[in-house]
């Protein structure tokens, strides 16, 4: 590709460094007007730099990141934007630490079967991180209920004087809605009281 190489350099924190990704631009022969520093979290591509870059970029360009979490940290949305990038805006892309990840390798068949390579190795890596977040999810979801931990709304309890206001309701002496007025409780939550209660007396 004969376009303009631009390097995209992105630290979380406006405190950690980028020195050592600055030297890689400079070495991979990328000149300082055409490298953008941004200082946020990959959660997303809504970023103001980003976003600025996206608007400079032309077909025939490269863009250069030093490795694949600089571009993002969200795998799924990696996925979307390289695919954007590369087949719709015909953007090359350049991942210094990970060779395989160079999009300006040959635009022959090979040069086409690298990059759907590519493109399916990073819809692996994304549906791997959500399996696992999910894994994980459910690992400390059970060891917290392991410790006694209770998820959910609390059970609210029933007002001291419950018993006898449902005693009238289930005599038919007043409406649930009256009940619920009683109690100073909304309908569906003396509903469920009184569901419980009736359970309760069933065993």
């Amino acid at each position: 590709m004969d376009g303009t190489m631009y390097g995209y350099i992105r630290v979380s924190t406006k405190e950690q460094n980028e020195a050592r990704q600055l030297a890689a631009m400079e070495q991979f022969g990328i000149s300082a007007e055409n490298m953008v520093i941004e200082k946020q979290s990959g959660k997303d591509f809504h970023r103001p730099r980003y976003q600025k870059l996206m608007q400079r970029l032309q077909p025939g360009d490269i863009l250069v990141v030093k490795s694949i979490d600089r571009l993002g940290r969200n795998y799924a949305e990696i996925l979307e934007q390289w695919s954007y990038l590369t087949r719709k805006r015909n953007v090359a892309i350049v991942v210094l630490d990970m060779p395989l990840l160079d999009t300006t390798i040959a635009k022959d068949l090979l040069g086409t079967f690298i990059s759907d390579l590519v493109l399916q190795l990073l819809s692996f890596v994304a549906e791997n991180e959500r399996a696992m977040i999910r894994a994980r999810q459910a690992e400390g979801i059970e060891a917290a209920r392991r410790r006694g931990v209770k998820f959910g709304r609390p059970r609210r309890e029933k007002p001291p004087w419950f018993d006898a206001v449902y005693r009238q309701w289930r005599r038919g002496e007043i409406t649930q809605k009256k009940a619920a007025e009683h109690l100073g409780l909304p309908v569906s939550t003396f509903a469920m009281m009184a569901k419980r209660e009736m359970e309760q007396n069933a065993d």
